[in-house]
């Protein structure tokens, strides 16, 4: 094989791999979010007087209840559950801004994300002694969603997310 053949071998290669590359991850931009099983369920109702008097304290106008919010926190609560892992991002290409938005959550918005903890109570305060978490719950939102889920296979190891939203509520 000559060497001009050799690199029109490589060459066609190395196309060939990049819109492989290119057709599987534009697959992956357009498929439904998975499916998780684990036991999930919304502790918005329990969490909201616990930020909004928070949000009192520091002169801020309180949240409502968002029902987009709400999904998007069940949704990843669920999934750190099912995969036994505390975690915003898990997976290649994994999103925050499209995972909220596939809920119906507009951004600007914000997620807290804890496990271990038994209680709302338990959570939200520990969500207060966190800087950056904190932060986020005294953030320009609108709306809220708390969610926990428990996976039996994981010792019912509580997960929680709660997702703060710019939607009107």
């Amino acid at each position: 094989m000559t060497t001009q053949s050799t690199l029109f071998t490589r060459r066609s290669a190395l196309r060939f791999t990049a819109l492989a590359l290119a057709a599987g991850a534009a697959s992956c931009a357009t498929q439904s979010p998975q499916v998780y099983n684990a036991p999930g369920n919304d502790q918005t109702a329990a969490a909201l007087p616990l930020v909004n008097a928070l949000r009192a304290k520091n002169g801020l106008p309180a949240l409502g209840i968002d029902p987009a919010a709400k999904a998007a926190a069940l949704y990843q609560a669920k999934r750190m559950a099912s995969l036994k892992k505390m975690a915003h991002f898990i997976g290649f290409g994994d999103d925050f801004g499209r995972r909220v938005k596939a809920s119906g959550v507009k951004l600007p918005a914000a997620e807290n994300i804890a496990e271990g903890q038994q209680t709302v109570d338990a959570v939200v305060n520990a969500w207060i002694h966190s800087p950056h978490h904190l932060e986020n719950m005294l953030g320009h939102y609108t709306g809220l969603g708390v969610a926990l889920a428990r996976d039996p296979s994981s010792n019912n190891l509580p997960y929680w997310s709660m997702v703060l939203s710019s939607n009107a509520v």
